[in-house]
């Protein structure tokens, strides 16, 4: 995760920061309290969103809902590359609903 914009960079209301996913990466099962909005900028990935399944490239944009579990597995060829936003006070949750707080990547 690179941090582009966050409260602690200058006291920014939403954060935004770049995903770079390596090849075959598996992202953990989490929750959000808030939206988030994904935009592929190259590879892919299979996006699990609540009971759907999205397969993304470079140029797709995913809006994942608040309370809604996800997890993001990189092309195994490709990996990824995407930049997110958030809410500046976003926390996660972990998939049996223990919280995580704010990551640090937004904060």
């Amino acid at each position: 995760m690179t941090t582009f914009a966050s409260p602690t960079q200058g006291g920014a209301g939403r954060s935004v920061w770049r995903v770079d996913a390596k090849p075959g990466a598996i992202g953990p099962l989490h929750d959000f309290d808030a939206e988030q909005v994904w935009v592929w900028l190259d590879g892919g990935a299979t996006v699990e969103l609540g009971e759907e399944k999205y397969v993304v490239g470079a140029g797709d944009t995913v809006i994942m809902p608040a309370r809604t579990a996800r997890r993001v597995l990189a092309d195994a060829g490709s990996g990824y590359t995407a930049v997110v936003t958030a809410p500046a006070e976003a926390r996660a949750f972990g998939a049996d609903g223990t919280e995580f707080g704010v990551p640090a990547w937004i904060a």
